[in-house]
């Protein structure tokens, strides 16, 4: 069959030593990603969740894949797997494998570092969705001052933490403070590097902090 010119060409894999970077400009151009599909969690009972987003939230429960097989692995492993729909099409989506029990928290990672952040539209939403969770019972932190948005926080009935944030900056000052990402990102690199060097000869044994503080006034507070 003749070869579309448009066509992305196969590209054959090729092993590298350890360690070693591919030559980008042999490699076929990244996939334009457009938005996120879903994220994908285990639930402890399917209904207590659906109850938790539709209900409260207000996120629609909109598709479910039921099956006795992983199609990714194959694996023997019945689950229920359904999705609730955000505004701009997207999905958070869960897995009822039937055992009751919440996926175990990483032994290694404090609880409020992974998370799931959802964009609303305002301070007042906000406000409205913590006095809604609060009604249920839900523990709420917030609101939170971040400078470019203010969030709350609260978990779900699975152990997930989840933030609602509403923007406060704008489209110009976050392109201006993307000119410096780099810059700082390259900055903490190079003083972890250093802090790794130090601790491997035992100069040094207290945590790398970064270079700036850009919320000082937190600092000392729960």
């Amino acid at each position: 069959m003749p070869t579309d010119s448009a066509s992305p060409q196969a590209i054959t894999p090729v092993s590298l030593p350890a360690g070693a970077r591919p030559d980008l400009a042999t490699l076929p151009p990244p996939a334009a990603i457009q938005q996120l599909h879903h994220y994908a969690y285990k639930a402890r009972d399917a209904e207590e969740t659906r109850h938790f987003y539709e209900d409260i939230l207000g996120l629609p429960l909109y598709h479910i894949i039921q099956s006795d097989h992983v199609p990714s692995t194959g694996e023997y492993c019945p689950y229920t797997h359904f999705f609730f729909r955000l505004r701009d099409g997207s999905f958070i989506a869960f897995f009822d494998i039937g055992d009751d029990e919440k996926a175990l928290p990483s032994p290694n990672t404090p609880l409020w570092i992974n998370h799931i952040a959802f964009r609303v539209d305002s301070v007042q939403e906000l406000e409205n969705t913590k006095a809604r969770l609060q009604a249920h019972g839900v523990e709420v932190l917030g609101v939170t001052d971040h400078h470019i948005f203010k969030s709350i926080y609260f978990f779900d009935p699975n152990g997930i933490r989840l933030e609602l944030s509403a923007q406060l900056a704008d489209a110009v000052r976050m392109a201006r403070e993307s000119t410096t990402a780099h810059a700082r990102l390259a900055e903490w690199t190079a003083r972890k590097q250093q802090w790794r060097a130090e601790r491997a000869t035992g100069a040094s044994s207290t945590p790398l902090k970064p270079q700036h503080n850009d919320r000082p006034e937190y600092g000392g507070k729960r």
